[in-house]
């Protein structure tokens, strides 16, 4: 009899990751796939990315709307609450042999919650993970608390997600599914680009996504301001930006770069959604990635360019050497631009290795949840001790 995964999808970004791993399971015969999608692929303001999973050939089993149009704390909440309720009468229905989810958004740790009640087994990708300025932080512990499988993308967050009491047996240091990904998928060129993104890149372009960093009182907006303030030293460049997340006060900060982009037009181009093959294509031919967003820390140093990360949003991941960490104002900024585009950075890019680089990611988690799947699986979990 198949064993029936779930796998659950919210935005843009989780579902590039996941995309293989989706696909490698569709076509497996001891699986039944059904696919979950939620969250900002269901929201026009986000570029209603489902239509992506269905144009790339993916049948979606249930599309679950959770999502309120205010990025209120109250509203994140409230969504919270949508997601646990949907989820909880959705896996009610499905009863599916496990569930698969990547990450740390507050949808994600309102889904395994459901899942927790429903005593389904999760498998989680990206667990033990730092990100000290936003509150994903919290909801990543919490979902590896609640998970039974983890898939990390190092050794050392293997060894965190144990330090929390997880056993050993049932962690896995795989690498990252977005380093697989630059390996294997058939990027555009540059004419293809411009073609597919109707924006002519004749100069040197810099590849920008801004998040808010929810954990700080500081204004979002203020924060927005000083970057545009440091782009606009360099006007011999210009800049893609794709549209950030719908965490708090994600729609001011998406606005305040939208409009931006309109009035300076000839230099910025503003995104609502790329898709997974024209953003790592952007990515590999920019000359630095800018922002706080992960793909800067986990995918950008597989392509040998350099990352401004902005902010505390990634504070504590690991980091490539060519990551350049800035502090969320214009001098700031524009003086790790300016470094990053330097001859002297520049030369020392060759020899960066990506410390979220794995072989055969997917295939690894496949066959480890296969093994599971077909063994008893108890969710009585022990805490693990750690003889200090």
């Amino acid at each position: 009899m198949k064993k029936k995964v779930c796998i659950v999808t919210s935005t843009r970004a989780d579902y590039s990751l996941l995309k293989p791993l989706i696909s490698k399971f569709d076509i497996a015969l001891d699986f039944d796939l059904n696919l979950v999608v939620t969250g900002m692929h269901l929201s026009y303001e986000f570029g209603a990315t489902y239509n992506i999973i269905e144009s790339d050939g993916f049948k979606i089993d249930k599309k679950i709307e959770i999502l309120l149009s205010s990025d209120t704390k109250v509203g994140i909440s409230k969504s919270m609450g949508l997601a646990i309720i949907s989820f909880s009468e959705y896996f009610n229905e499905t009863c599916p042999d496990i569930l698969i989810v990547l990450g740390d958004r507050f949808e994600i740790f309102a889904i395994v919650s459901a899942a927790n009640i429903a005593n389904i087994p999760v498998a989680h990708l990206h667990g033990g993970e730092t990100t000290e300025g936003a509150y994903d932080e919290a909801f990543r512990h919490c979902i590896t608390k609640m998970s039974y499988l983890h898939f990390t993308s190092t050794k050392e967050y293997s060894k965190r997600v144990i330090q929390l009491g997880e056993n050993p047996i049932r962690v896995f240091n795989v690498g990252s599914i977005g380093v697989e990904n630059i390996k294997t998928l058939p990027l555009l060129s540059l004419q293809e680009l411009e073609s597919c993104i109707d924006f002519k890149l004749d100069l040197p372009y810099g590849l920008i996504t801004y998040h808010p960093v929810t954990l700080e009182k500081s204004s979002p907006k203020k924060q927005v301001y000083e970057l545009l303030d440091a782009l606009a030293n360099f006007s011999n460049m210009k800049f893609l930006i794709t549209k950030g997340n719908c965490d708090t006060n994600g729609r001011e900060i998406n606005n305040i770069l939208e409009k931006y982009s309109k009035i300076n037009n000839e230099n910025f181009k503003f995104f609502t959604s790329l898709g997974e093959i024209p953003y790592l294509s952007s990515m590999k031919y920019s000359s630095l990635v800018i922002g706080n967003s992960s793909s800067g820390i986990l995918e950008a140093p597989s392509f040998k360019i350099p990352t401004v990360n902005i902010g505390d949003r990634q504070k504590g991941r690991i980091q490539a050497e060519s990551i350049i960490n800035s502090e969320p104002n214009s001098s700031s900024i524009t003086l790790a631009i300016k470094k990053s585009l330097s001859p002297e950075f520049k030369n020392t890019l060759q020899s960066i290795v990506n410390p979220y680089g794995g072989e055969d990611t997917c295939n690894k988690i496949i066959n480890i949840i296969t093994k599971f799947l077909n063994s008893t699986i108890d969710l009585k979990k022990t805490f693990y001790n750690i003889n200090f």
